[in-house]
Order: C-alpha cells, then structure tokens, then sequence
C-alpha cells in the first residue's frame, strides 16, 4: 500500500521539469495509441470474416453430410431418411459436384458442376444470388443450368432459349473405342436460365449449378450423390444437432457446419489476424520504450526523496516496488484507454462506415471496411498490456534497485 500511494504521487505530481510532465502524457498516449491500432485492425480481420460468411451461406448448405472416404454416398435415399429423422433438421437437399468441359458458342471452359434437386434454393437460399435471369432447374421442355458470374463472363453467356451450354465429362463405365474418341464422353445441353453471384471467389469463378439428374445421366450415377445439405429448425441447436447427425450416420459419415466446410479459407483469415497482432505487438513494445524512459526520469527527479525514504527506513526493495507500480499504472492506463478507444471507434465504423473501401461502390458487396468486435481480442490485447507493461516496469525497477 505505501509503494502503491507514492507510486500514484509520483506519477500525477507536479515535476520540477515540465518535460517530464510532457514525456509522461506522450508515454500513455503511445502505448494507447498502439493498443487501439491492434483493436481496429483485429476487429477489420474479424468483420471480413463475417462478410465471408455470409457470402458463401448462400450457396453452401448450414449443415452437410459428406461420405468420409471416397467421393460419394452409397443409397443416398437411405442416408437422408435417417438425417431427416433427427430432431432439428427441417430440410435436406442432395447434391453431386463433378468436374466438367463446358462448351457455349465455339468457346471451351473447365468448370465444377454442382447437380441440386428442388430444395437447394430453400436449403441455402441459392436464389437471391442471382443477378440476370430467374433460377429454374427444369420444366416439361427443358433442363436449366445457372452459371456463376466468371463463367458467364469468361463464356460470354447470358439466359438465352436460343444457345445451349454443352457439358461433358468422361464416361465412367463401359467401353471406350478407339476409334471413336467422342464416345469416350457423355454430355448434356441446358439452356442458360440465369447468372448468378455470390461473393464468394470459390463459387464465383467455375461453378454451374444444374438439375441432379443432368448430372446423374453424365455420370451414371443411381442412387449416389456427393453430399446432403441440411437446414436446421429456427429452434434448433446448431452442435447438438451435428452431434446427433454424426451419432445416428456413424464413423462413415463427416457431418460439417459451414465453418468447417470451408476451413482452409477461414483457417487462412485466421492465421492472417493473428501474425498481423504479432506485428502490432512490435509496435506496442516500441511504445512502451517511453515508459522505461519516462521511469528512468522520474527516478533522477525524486532523487532527494528517495534517499530521504531511504533514511527513514524504506528498504531497496520498497523503493524498486515504487517505481514497479508507476510504471504499470502508465502501461495498464494506456491499454485501458487504448482498448476503449478502438472499440469506440469500431462502433462507429459499424453504424456509420467512416471508412469507405476504394473502387466502384455499384461492384461492391460492401462499401465501407467491415468490422466486428470480438470479446477474444479485448481480452489476448489487454493481455499483451499487462506482460509488456510487466516486463518494462521490471526493467526500470532493477535501474533503480541497482542506482540505490
């Protein structure tokens, strides 16, 4: 308590020198400067991994069922009997992805075919991305196929009765002439109903959406599939139902939230946050190079009080403590006024996009820098505060133990 009441006396008494004064400020400032950077930023990090989210919720399904090993699920129609069994699910589709060869007026594309029955769109919503046409899988005439943005563009396609995109793949079973190399394939041709956009840079460059049983017809596929897309209950416990889903399926079966399913890019935005706090933290600790200067001055200014402390009985251990604690209070000040800084500022990017994305805004998802405050990051930044202003406040306290 004594080392805590002159620390604090110390630190908001007037000095001898009003430099000292200024360099105290400064000291607080740098280190709340640095410590409201590293909120903004993580929070940025944070807010573009919502948008991506977001992006790809319109396309992939909240929960999917994938076979553990090898391509697809043997008896589909069994395996979706018994997920639409479990409590929570409301909705399932089924899917199958398969590379293909698209051909539309003499242009050639590879392109990634994803065949979806009547629900996809009520599973993932599928429909409000598109942006030229309406999305139809079929009717009593035709077979309808969706395009993503790039392929249309790459294509050059548009909805149109008048031009069909061929598909082709590989035949998967029988025999393949020599002779006749065109038989090697089999194929199917859609009419182009619409172009759709996502956001999303997996679904948007090579992906064509098609009725399953195109897809099924090209690949001789009967009663298989490569996923099934669920849609959980509004009521429903998104884990307690992959729980379920993965006890009533077995080792057999992997059952993903969409977080899962598209880790690798989320694993990516992660590790990319967190090497950019590492590089923050830098910053932070060349911040705190202040407080050692800041202590190291206020020492020599109380030069005359110590020795008086230390006359009246004060130990070198008591005095060290003194100096231990002002520094602290200077690292911890700053973080705390750092930290309420940044979210302030978050908060107000979030309800009023100060800062606006460049490029053209009509392209643009979004037009200002997304952000999204995360209780984590408050707490691993404050964190960092304490340890850096730990090990700063140790220094200065063995200057002084070593000077008295």
């Amino acid at each position: 308590m004594f080392s805590l009441k002159v620390a604090l006396r110390y630190l908001f008494s007037k000095k001898s020198r009003n430099a000292i004064n200024v360099i105290s400020v400064i000291s607080v400032l740098g280190v709340a400067v640095a410590t409201s950077t590293i909120v903004c930023v993580m929070s940025v990090f944070n807010g573009f991994g919502k948008l991506a989210e977001s992006h790809i919720a319109s396309i992939t399904p909240q929960v999917r069922v994938a076979p553990a090993k090898g391509k697809v699920i043997e008896n589909v129609d069994s395996v979706v009997r018994c997920v639409a069994a479990v409590d929570g699910v409301e909705l399932t589709t089924v899917m199958i992805e398969e590379q293909a060869l698209a051909i539309y007026n003499g242009m050639q594309l590879p392109v990634r075919m994803i065949g979806v029955d009547s629900l996809f769109a009520a599973v993932t919503g599928f429909d409000a991305t598109i942006i030229d046409g309406e999305y139809e899988l079929s009717d009593s005439l035709f077979r309808y196929a969706s395009l993503s943005v790039g392929v249309a563009n790459r294509l050059q396609a548009h909805p149109s009765f008048y031009q069909y995109v061929g598909l082709y793949t590989p035949r998967r079973v029988g025999r393949i002439n020599p002779a006749n190399p065109a038989a090697a394939f089999r194929g199917d041709s859609l009419v182009v109903s619409s172009v759709f956009e996502t956001d999303a840079l997996d679904y948007d460059t090579d992906c064509i959406v098609l009725p399953i049983s195109s897809v099924e017809q090209m690949l001789d596929y009967e009663g298989e599939a490569s996923s099934i897309g669920v849609k959980l209950a509004e009521s429903a416990d998104e884990k307690d139902v992959i729980y379920a889903l993965s006890s009533v399926l077995g080792p057999n079966y992997v059952v993903n939230n969409r977080l899962r399913q598209h880790a690798d890019s989320f694993r990516m935005i992660e590790v990319e946050k967190w090497i950019t706090f590492l590089l923050l933290a830098f910053i932070l600790v060349i911040a705190s190079f202040n407080v050692i200067s800041t202590l190291s001055m206020i020492v020599v200014e109380k030069d005359a009080n110590i020795h008086t402390m230390k006359a009246l009985g004060a130990s070198r251990k008591q005095i060290s403590r003194i100096f231990f604690i002002e520094g602290w209070i200077i690292s911890a000040a700053g973080g705390v006024i750092g930290v309420a800084v940044g979210i302030v500022l978050c908060l107000l990017q979030e309800n009023y996009g100060l800062l606006k994305l460049s490029g053209d805004a009509s392209m643009m998802t979004v037009n200002a820098y997304p952000v999204v405050v995360k209780a984590v990051d408050i707490v691993a930044i404050l964190l960092l505060t304490v340890v850096i202003g730990w090990v700063t406040s140790y220094v200065t306290s063995l200057f002084t133990r070593r000077r008295y």
